[in-house]
């Protein structure tokens, strides 16, 4: 679930990231594009229509029946009701499941009631640099591979875009059956601005790797998304609260469309205190974006603060102080002298 890749954004001022984070934005209605052509050096592709499915009047089918199909569906994150309509059929009739646990699909199928056609196969993060190729080539050769993983969509934080790289390299179509989508269900409750976000998938284990992390995202307007497990929410908070701002508004999300689902919405600091008690279960972590700057907006301490969190991320005194005079609209020299100033007033409190 750490593998790492680049992101696109459509619009200006995108971001790049890693396959487990990216950048959203809410798309204009009023853009087009021709199928099947090319823009600018980016290939679009004309997707086959799926066993069982109506074909418009008008629409293309392509001719060639032998080329293979590669099939990426969603997952229920909880209730196996929120299963897509269309999973079943294609469990049904792919050649080839690649599943992430295929103990997990074994469970889902039984409680679908669907049996599985082809052959079911494991892939997972600890498998997948050396099965890829392997599907690859069942793909180039003609076969119906369908890739799940436990929960949620492929690709999004969990494995799929080597495999989905490696069958455009070998002009083998790519097509979706959209389904859950953790990600999503958290910025729908969450109750944060969700026109533009940033999804940032699991930050490091290692409390000095995830502050440096945190530290590289303080000052994006975007509300951003994380995935964090229930043993290091209280730390990852913590960090949050001190990296971002204690006051910085978020929502946990637990458990999202199971029994015990739960919400809990307020500051960074207040949530910290509240993870401290203890959280159980899959946590989705909404933050809202940071503030517009402002030379109003952040006091000396505050100056002092931010330019200290870089610092113990790694970065030099003048680079975190022309960053965090960047993030605040400030002059450079206003920081220096805040942060000489502390310094100062440390030495002469000791």
């Amino acid at each position: 679930r750490a593998a790492r890749g680049r992101c696109v954004e459509g619009a200006p001022g995108g971001c790049g990231g890693d396959a487990g984070r990216g950048c959203g934005e809410t798309p204009s209605r009023s853009g087009g594009g021709g199928v099947g052509r090319h823009h600018g050096g980016v290939t679009s592709e004309t997707s086959p229509v799926p066993s069982g499915a109506s074909v418009p009047s008008g629409a293309s089918v392509p001719s060639d029946a032998s080329a293979g199909l590669l099939v990426l569906a969603g997952t229920p994150i909880g209730d196996v009701a929120d299963a897509p309509p269309r999973l079943a059929r294609e469990l049904e009739t792919a050649d080839i499941v690649a599943a992430e646990d295929t103990r997990r699909l074994r469970r889902l199928t039984q409680a679908l009631d669907v049996r599985v056609g082809g052959r079911i196969v494991s892939y997972f993060e600890g498998n997948e640099s050396a099965r890829t190729p392997e599907l690859a080539d069942a793909l180039a050769g003609g076969a119906r591979v369908l890739l799940v993983t436990d929960a949620g969509m492929p690709s999004v934080s969990d494995p799929g875009y080597r495999l989905v790289a490696a069958a455009v390299e070998r002009d083998v179509r790519v097509t979706a059956v959209p389904g859950p989508s953790a990600v999503l269900t958290a910025l729908a409750v969450s109750g944060l601005p969700v026109d533009r976000f940033c999804f940032e998938g699991f930050l490091p284990r290692k409390a000095g790797e995830r502050r440096a992390r945190l530290a590289e995202v303080a000052a994006e307007r975007r509300t951003l998304v994380y995935f964090e497990a229930p043993h290091r929410i209280d730390d990852t908070l913590a960090a949050m609260a001190e990296v971002f701002g204690a006051e910085r508004r978020a929502a946990v999300c637990r458990e999202l469309t199971k029994t015990y689902e739960e919400v809990k919405r307020g500051p960074l600091a207040e949530l910290a205190t509240w993870a401290a008690e203890g959280v159980r279960g899959e946590i989705t972590v909404v933050v809202e974006g940071a503030p517009e700057p402002g030379p109003a907006d952040l006091d000396a301490a505050e100056l002092v603060r931010r330019v200290r969190v870089r610092e113990e991320a790694g970065e030099r005194r003048k680079e975190a102080i022309a960053a965090v005079a960047a993030e605040a609209g400030v002059p450079k020299r206003e920081v220096f002298d805040a942060v000489v100033a502390a310094k100062n007033a440390e030495k002469n409190a000791g």
